[in-house]
């Protein structure tokens, strides 16, 4: 497919409204929409692993030894959520 520009035709153009693939928040880098961010604070952490799999921007890296680790803030939208879910106070929205 084309890239669409002003001097494409309208019978060249895609339906509007139609979603040929799943978004992905991994193909946009969003952190920059934040207006607060969360902090890892890794003292209060156990390694519970209820933060990570609730990240809808999948923002919260874990390693090959599967312990979390500080965000990812070019995804991290501070929605709060991992904050919200840690029962350890593992992690401050700032």
């Amino acid at each position: 497919m084309s890239e669409i520009n002003a001097n494409t035709p309208m019978k060249d153009m895609t339906i509007g409204g139609n979603i040929y693939e799943a978004g992905n928040a991994r193909n946009f880098k969003t952190g920059d929409w934040r207006s607060v961010k969360p902090v890892y604070i890794e003292e209060k952490c156990k390694q519970c692993g209820l933060c990570f799999p609730v990240c809808p921007d999948n923002a919260i890296p874990v390693n090959k030894e599967l312990k979390r680790e500080d965000f990812n803030y070019d995804y991290c939208k501070g929605c709060g959520v991992c904050a919200k879910v840690c029962p350890f106070a593992a992690i401050e929205m700032q």
